[in-house]
């Protein structure tokens, strides 16, 4: 296949609009993803969190335990067409126990779709995932779901995600109606009346909508693309998931004015995505997707160039060569060969555990992409095995799930049985079900005396003397970089003051030697 010229790359990366899904438990965001991938033509019935039967099987939801519990646990990636441009849609875990997986996947996206539910309004996880996307100052799209129920009026939702999140709101579009009589939405941008059913001129619905659009245009600011770009004005979508409205109004909207593919930070330079050499950070590893086969996929987001099939490339981490011969496009857990990718484009890499979060690939350039933190865990357990036979499972299996970012692991020094971190409780359920049914390994969990984890850095010297002297309480990482385990925060700053040429760091930064 020859070269595609400037003009053609840039064509093809201009098309490309990877996004994610953000939102608090229970706002609707799976609901909504099913039916953009509906709309978009990506699947023929749309599956529902809440539903029974065959309309409960979502797509974006494949794992055993997400089905169970009606929550997504882990970032799903689907690739499908609309509008004529290429959509890579991320779908993040909404519960904060999960809250490392949904940074990490904010790594790889331009934009994120905030979906925020008409009735609650602004909850504390949209609060906390909003500042995520401030960090990196992506752009946001708000769209207010389950306007068929009974929802706060329009301007007091507009007013508070204003006020909450210090962040321009202007109406992209407007309801029609409210409640069991909402039956549309009005769309500024185009000026164009959407409605599930024919609505009459003099209905008191268009009525009420045209004073409150008066209200509207005299108070709010107008949409303007630098605002929205540099993240600080969201356009506000009003719609139903469930009932399939506005959710063309979503789309049509990031076909128009989605951000194409950003620029990203790497340790030397910043690397732009119409460079004509290919590059790509993986942000993500998923173990087990098919476990008949005990694969390991690697999701990589292309941040320049072209990939193609069968390309060499440089893995900067370890400074080999590696072959990508079988790249995929996902659909959830469903997949199909990748003969070229551009940039912004998500790639699942099959490997055999080469391939770790936060790693770089390039065609020979030295340089490693930045901003894929670890967070210390603010739990910590130890493994009990329930089957002594099942040891070296075990050891492997609690390597692939931590590769994954499922959970951290630490190996305490001392030799005692490895130690896991966790954000949140629901986490250690994840990793019980998974290794019991991708591995057949049953566990359970002690306490430790300890309830912080940090990482040690210093000169050498001193690291290996702290860690002599505080051999019970110091472990290695994935890594084997050196991590502090304390008691409590009382202790932690007592040995930071008596240990004043050592570092201690509640951040590890993926793909920066810290040690």
């Amino acid at each position: 296949m020859s070269d595609p010229s400037a003009s053609d790359l840039g064509k093809e990366i201009a098309r490309r609009r990877t996004f994610a899904i953000i939102s608090h438990p229970d706002a609707g965001k799976t609901t909504l993803t099913e039916r953009i991938l509906r709309a978009g033509g990506a699947i023929q019935l749309a599956g529902n969190v809440r539903a029974k039967g065959e309309r409960r099987r979502t797509r974006s939801d494949w794992m055993a335990i997400e089905r169970d519990r009606g929550i997504s646990v882990v970032s799903s990636v689907m690739t499908f067409d609309y509008g004529g441009c290429v959509f890579n849609l991320l779908d993040t875990p909404g519960h904060e126990d999960f809250s490392e997986d949904t940074y990490r996947t904010l790594t790889a996206v331009d934009a994120a779709v905030m979906v925020i539910d008409a009735a609650k309004g602004i909850e504390d996880r949209t609060r906390k995932l909003f500042e995520i996307c401030r960090l990196r100052d992506i752009p946001i799209v708000t769209f207010i779901n389950k306007m068929d129920r009974e929802a706060q009026d329009p301007f007091a939702l507009l007013d508070e995600i204003a006020s909450s999140l210090a962040l321009d709101t202007t109406p992209a579009t407007w309801p029609i109606g409210r409640a069991a009589t909402f039956v549309g939405t009005y769309d500024l941008l185009n000026g164009a009346l959407k409605t599930a059913t024919p609505v009459a001129e003099d209905d008191p619905r268009l009525v009420q909508m045209r004073e409150e659009l008066e209200l509207a245009e005299a108070a709010l600011p107008p949409f303007e693309r630098e605002a929205f770009d540099a993240g600080h004005l969201t356009p506000v979508f009003f719609g139903s998931a469930i009932k399939e409205i506005g959710v063309t109004d979503l789309l049509d909207a990031l076909v128009a004015f989605g951000p194409s593919p950003r620029a990203q930070a790497a340790e030397s330079r910043t690397v732009t995505a119409d460079e004509p050499a290919m590059t790509a950070l993986v942000f993500k590893i998923q173990a087990n997707m098919d476990p008949n086969h005990r694969d390991r996929i690697a999701f990589a987001r292309i941040c320049s160039g072209r990939l193609t099939r069968g390309m060499k490339l440089r893995h900067t981490r370890t400074g080999k060569s590696f072959a990508v011969h079988t790249p995929q496009f996902f659909f959830a857990q469903d997949r199909h060969l990748a003969e070229e990718a551009f940039a912004g484009d998500v790639v699942g890499i099959p490997n055999h555990g080469t391939l770790r979060i936060g790693d770089t690939l390039t065609e020979g350039e030295e340089i490693r992409f930045t901003g894929v933190p670890h967070f210390a865990p603010e739990i910590l357990r130890r493994v009990r095995l329930d089957d002594a036979m099942k040891a070296k499972k075990l050891k492997q299996a609690l390597v692939q799930l931590a590769e994954e970012g499922v959970v951290q692991l630490f190996r305490p020094q001392d030799g005692a049985s490895p130690i896991v971190g966790v954000v949140g409780t629901l986490q250690l359920d994840v990793l019980q079900a998974r290794l019991q049914a991708e591995y057949g390994v049953a566990i359970g969990f002690d306490s430790t005396p300890f309830s912080l984890a940090r990482w040690v850095t210093g000169p050498r010297d001193k690291i290996e003397a702290f860690a002599m002297a505080n051999r019970n309480a110091m472990a290695d990482d994935l890594d084997d970089d050196p991590v502090f385990l304390a008691t409590s925060s009382f202790m932690m700053r007592r040995t930071e003051e008596q240990n004043p040429d050592i570092r201690f760091h509640d951040i590890k930064q993926i793909g920066i030697d810290i040690a």
